[in-house]
């Protein structure tokens, strides 16, 4: 007899969180990165003086867009979110010039965190890159501001199927075997609300099949996760966040008015025990 998929109830799973003030540690990421902890909150990781000037380079950026693939928002760069490989670096390469901006004369700390974190890997034998192709190679980050105003300014979802199914001519779904790290900086944030929530709970491919998400992993229904546990995330402007993308996790449902909520987002992970690949 088959099982019925439509009744998937969710396993919940404790995530292991970390959440304190102060500068960022490359030895902490890495334990993200090794699955030894869920969620990392660095409160105050970077200035309030950097987080003001790229709010304000990404509100008049020309390369500032409307996200038309189901998830409603503004960015500046690219995402591999359902693009096959040559689209997506090609939007990539475009978007390089309109990204680097964003930051202009400032210290990037998006560039700073990846430039410390390939020297702290390669001490162990280990090489950190941009994801690649012949059309071109990922960007740092991407600016992106959510604007649904429904329940949640984005909805619960989870990173590894997006990844799992990015298509062969990809070198990303090596990563949905390991941790899909999702590496989030905050230039801005809404008054009230846009907190990032984590739900105690990392689907597998049948709990996404029974969701009907497996290939996007987007979006997990409240009734599905009604009896799971979650923990909110109050972020500020100049914080850092840092999870285990597998875990589901979502945006709460943010102030209209007032300042925006801005997030500089990357995604990171082993393909092999000796390379982690770096995208958006």
């Amino acid at each position: 007899m088959g099982t019925n998929l439509a009744h998937q109830t969710p396993v919940i799973s404790s995530p292991t969180i970390r959440e304190r003030t102060g500068s960022i540690s490359t030895a902490e990421i890495i334990s993200v990165l090794k699955g030894k902890i869920t969620a990392l909150h660095i409160k105050r990781a970077f200035s309030a003086e950097t987080a003001e000037e790229i709010t304000s380079n990404f509100v008049e950026s020309p390369g500032l867009k409307e996200r038309k693939d189901g998830v409603p928002g503004q960015y500046v760069g690219a995402s591999h979110y359902r693009n096959d490989s040559t689209t997506y670096f090609t939007q990539s390469e475009s978007a390089r010039p309109y990204v680097d901006s964003l930051f202009g004369s400032l210290v990037d700390p998006v560039r700073a965190l990846f430039d410390a974190l390939k020297r702290d890997l390669h001490k162990q034998g280990i090489e950190l890159r941009l994801a690649r192709s012949k059309q071109g190679q990922a960007n740092v980050c991407r600016a992106l501001s959510w604007t649904d105003g429904g329940t949640y300014a984005l909805e619960p979802h989870d990173d590894v199927a997006q990844v799992l199914h990015a298509g062969s001519d990809f070198e990303i779904p090596a990563v949905a075997s390991n941790i899909v790290a999702a590496l989030n900086f905050y230039p801005s944030m809404a008054e009230e609300g846009g907190n990032l929530r984590l739900w105690s709970h990392k689907p597998t491919v049948n709990d996404r099949r029974s969701e009907g998400v497996e290939t996007t992993g987007y979006p997990y229904s409240a009734t599905y996760l009604e009896d799971v546990p979650c923990h909110d995330f109050e972020l500020k402007a100049g914080d850092m966040g840092l999870i285990d993308g597998g875990f589901v996790h979502g945006v709460t449902k943010q102030s209209a008015n007032g300042n925006r909520r801005l997030v500089l987002n990357s995604f990171f992970g082993f393909a092999r025990p000796d390379l982690v690949l770096w995208w958006t």
